[in-house]
């Protein structure tokens, strides 16, 4: 069963067509990888899963929560879908006044009115997980952009989202940084967290998506297991590309 589910989505920015009738379907625990080059229009299709960007027209649903984009969504409705997933971005967007264990607690307490004790608690234990339980004290800029992007992403964790959106995690980071965040998702991943990742990591899309979307011109030109995308693209526009970052 699907819980994204994404028809004739269409997004202009000015003049400018960013997304072109893009349709996409998510199943519950599949990891979708979306490549694509600069501009394609795949950062803007994540953050109009949750509306952080709002379409012109066409149809977005998260687990159950409809919103036609022609209309203005009702502000209930655009809470019960961003209650449903989570947002890691690629610039963390941690804050930098709180520790590590505050940012992960903040969504809970003010968002989910959790008390205060309990979302202490679980934020540690969100810390640990992603190997981080002896920085909880630790302000952002103290830590290193892995460290920060693993604080991002047991603040998503923190919310219980269904599907977490991932737009390049890793570009910001030094490369040596990129394994320890990487291997994070490859964590989530094996537990069954449906997911979908705007990446450039090859070697990742390889060992642990399920699909790979391309997008091109606000499309989505291609599609297809991991062993069909990388061995034996269709389109010429994918492999020009696959040759460009050196798959």
């Amino acid at each position: 069963m699907s819980v994204v589910r994404v028809r004739e989505l269409r997004k202009s920015f000015g003049a400018l067509r960013v997304l072109d009738g893009v349709d996409l379907d998510v199943a519950r625990g599949e990891v979708v990888v979306v490549m694509g080059p600069s501009g394609s229009g795949k950062t803007t299709l994540i953050r109009c899963l949750n509306l952080l960007e709002q379409p012109e027209s066409g149809t977005v649903e998260v687990c159950g929560t409809r919103i036609d984009c022609s209309a203005v969504p009702r502000r209930r409705t655009v809470r019960e879908l961003r209650g449903r997933t989570a947002m890691v971005f690629q610039q963390f967007n941690l804050f930098p006044h709180l520790t590590a264990l505050q940012n992960v607690m903040e969504g809970p307490v003010s968002v989910r009115r959790v008390p205060r004790e309990q979302a202490a608690r679980v934020g540690r234990a969100l810390l640990e997980r992603v190997g981080l339980g002896d920085k909880c004290d630790c302000y952002p800029a103290k830590l290193s952009g892995g460290q920060k992007q693993r604080v991002a992403i047991a603040r998503a964790l923190a919310m219980e989202p269904e599907v977490i959106l991932f737009d390049e995690p890793t570009s910001a980071l030094d490369p040596e940084l990129h394994a320890e965040v990487l291997q994070v998702m490859r964590e989530l991943a094996a537990e069954g967290m449906t997911m979908v990742v705007v990446t450039h990591e090859t070697a990742f899309a390889r060992e642990v998506a399920d699909r790979v979307v391309f997008v091109d011109g606000g499309r989505v030109i291609e599609q297809g297991p991991p062993e069909s995308f990388f061995g034996a693209p269709g389109h010429p526009r994918v492999r020009a590309f696959l040759r460009v970052v050196g798959m």
